[in-house]
């Protein structure tokens, strides 16, 4: 099949990189455009990146001698690309701003930024749970004034665990979820190198995660009406974020109350069966088993499990009875796949797939 052109705005950061990584070779894209900031235009992509790779993999030769554009210059990146994915760091407002000019100048963006999330034509989507959030796109372009333009962007990294687990569950009536996450500093954007202050160590606190996490797998669970994503009014969610020690990947402690509590078995029966639309489609990024549940009682593991399915798979376990809620387990995700980079590569594919990004 023809490839699609692909940009790549926000180049040199550490999820920049990773859309780098996974767009080399990639069966649908090739790069045809790096974006970042005025002080890496003009240089090579190995030039501008320098010590700041963050990966044990040389940069791919693809992409390392590629020029680096200025992310402002819209017109110039929009001329060679059929879409972008944006990973910029900058004010939120500064975010809005850039991606619109994008969409306006009839490029469609897949952004990583949290910028656009809770913009109620903006869908959010985890492709497996909530592809049906696709069709308000339409009503998107009608606002921004475009034919084929529009913004849609992944949700927080910290909530690609849990809320997969959950979601085939919710016709059980989900009333009341608790969970901690426990998040690796590549959340942050950070190595060990780079932050040696997280070496042996856990802070309680993580700027805005909470909230994210409380608020935005409702609109997830949300439906499309009257040209917007309405989020769901239940169930209450009440979220503690720490960042903790470990290089990638993001474990989360969920205890969940019913409605209508299912049986244990019942659980575990839809776990192993729970296939979404990507799997059905055969999308490139699709993990063949995206919710895998370990019986042993010290699995998930972050080094053992955070690469389950190339890091696109959604690792489960010690599901159990709990004594305040109905039941608690643990699920774990890679932050920068799942999460970040590899998330938004699977959306962008299940866009062309559904026709929503074409050829320029």
């Amino acid at each position: 099949m023809k490839k699609y052109r692909v940009g790549v705005v926000g180049a040199t950061g550490m999820v920049g990189q990773r859309f780098v990584t996974l767009l080399s070779g990639h069966p649908w894209f090739e790069i045809a455009a790096l974006a970042a900031s005025p002080r890496s235009a003009g240089k090579t992509y190995r030039e501008a990146v320098g010590e700041k790779w963050a990966f044990s993999w040389p940069i791919p030769q693809q992409a390392a001698d590629m020029v680096v554009l200025d992310a402002g210059d819209v017109e110039k990146v929009c001329g060679l690309v059929d879409f972008i994915f944006c990973a910029v760091d900058m004010k939120k407002e500064e975010i809005r701003a850039l991606e619109e000019r994008y969409a306006r100048c009839e490029t469609p963006v897949v952004s990583n930024n949290s910028a656009f999330r809770y913009t109620p034509d903006v869908p959010m989507m985890i492709p497996e749970i909530n592809p049906e959030h696709m069709a308000v796109i339409p009503a998107q372009r009608k606002r921004l004034g475009t034919r084929v333009g529009f913004v849609t962007c992944k949700p927080n990294c910290s909530i690609q665990g849990y809320v997969p687990a959950l979601s085939p569950l919710r016709d059980f009536g989900i009333e009341k979820i608790s969970v901690c996450t426990y998040q690796a500093i590549s959340g942050a954007g950070k190595t060990f190198a780079t932050w040696p202050e997280m070496v042996d160590n856990v802070i309680p606190f993580i700027g805005g995660e909470e909230y994210k996490s409380e608020v935005e797998p409702l609109k997830i669970w949300g439906q499309v009406a009257g040209g917007e994503i309405v989020p769901a009014a239940k169930p209450v969610i009440s979220a503690q974020c720490y960042r903790v020690a470990c290089t990638d990947g993001h474990m989360a402690a969920v205890s969940v109350s019913f409605a209508k509590k299912p049986p244990q078995e019942e659980i575990l029966a839809r776990w192993a069966a729970y296939e979404g639309l990507p799997q059905r489609c055969g999308l490139p990024s699709a993990p063949k088993q995206f919710l895998t549940y370990f019986a042993e009682d010290n699995r998930p593991q972050t080094r053992l499990d955070r690469d389950l399915e190339k890091g696109m798979g959604i690792s489960i376990g010690r599901l159990r009875q709990d004594v305040i809620f109905d039941y608690k387990f643990v699920s774990l995700s890679h932050n920068t796949l799942r999460g970040a980079a590899g998330g938004a590569v699977e959306t962008a594919e299940l866009l062309c797939h559904e026709g929503y990004i074409p050829y320029k």
